[in-house]
């Protein structure tokens, strides 16, 4: 039978990814436990119970998503929609398997290095707190109409920025999702602009403040391309049947 166990595959997934080196908001790696052995692996953003549903009619014996469950400071209660994604998911016996912090700074299937090939942008160095932080140097300056526009092709939709936005941009700097403080650390990298996927009311007044550039990108559209990656990576090593899950989002 072709495949993998689940456990083979946790271990394998905990491991290439170094779960074990992040401080994070949820737990890493199996979630909830399904079928013991996997063949078709459903991937998406987020572990909704649409994207749940679509996994199940897809026939997946896993799911593996950048954003899962059992977040830090959540009512634990198993309640209302709680209990609705978790009863779709144990009554198509899915794996749920979730990469947070692990999935956004890995150096081959990360969302930030995933994000920044998208854009094609320069390779960038990791640097910051656990490697958050994305920061290349342009081949040329940028004006910062220039890069909004460019983002918005990319991303096909609409991207906000507020800020520094008569600055030239030589130095750039990114950390996809909700890094919208982050700011503060990309300004004291050198940066003189900052993509990420929010917006704070606080954000824009540190932008101007600090003479940064802020690119509100979307946190769904910045961080769909992490799964895809790994899905593919997936496919290579062990030749599973991976597919991905699309539940837009315009935030």
């Amino acid at each position: 039978m072709q495949g993998i166990e689940r456990d083979r595959l946790a271990d394998y997934l905990n491991d290439w990814l170094e779960i074990s080196r992040f401080k994070d908001y949820s737990p890493n790696g199996l979630q909830v436990e399904g079928k013991a052995h996997i063949q078709r692996v459903a991937v998406a953003v987020t572990a909704t119970r649409d994207v749940i549903d679509q996994a199940a009619n897809w026939g997946a014996d896993a799911l593996i998503v950048h954003h899962g469950w059992f977040w830090r400071g959540e009512d634990s209660r198993v309640l209302g929609y709680r209990h609705r994604r978790l009863r779709a998911l144990l009554m198509a016996d899915i794996n749920l398997f979730a990469f947070h912090l692990p999935l956004d700074v890995h150096k081959e299937v990360g969302n930030n290095i995933c994000f920044g090939r998208e854009m094609a942008w320069p390779e960038p160095e990791l640097l910051g707190e656990q490697q958050l932080i994305a920061r290349a140097d342009l081949p040329h300056a940028v004006k910062v109409e220039a890069m909004q526009q460019h983002i918005t092709l990319r991303l096909e939709r609409q991207v906000l920025v507020v800020g520094a936005t008569q600055r030239p941009i030589c130095r750039l700097a990114w950390c996809t999702g909700a890094a919208q403080d982050m700011i503060l650390e990309a300004a004291s990298l050198g940066a003189d602009a900052f993509v990420s996927g929010e917006i704070s009311e606080r954000t824009t007044y540190l932008a101007r403040e600090l003479g940064v550039s802020y690119f509100a990108a979307g946190h769904y559209a910045t961080e769909r391309y992490g799964v895809q990656a790994l899905a593919e990576h997936l496919e290579a090593r062990f030749q599973l049947q991976c597919c991905f899950i699309e539940d837009p989002n315009p935030a």
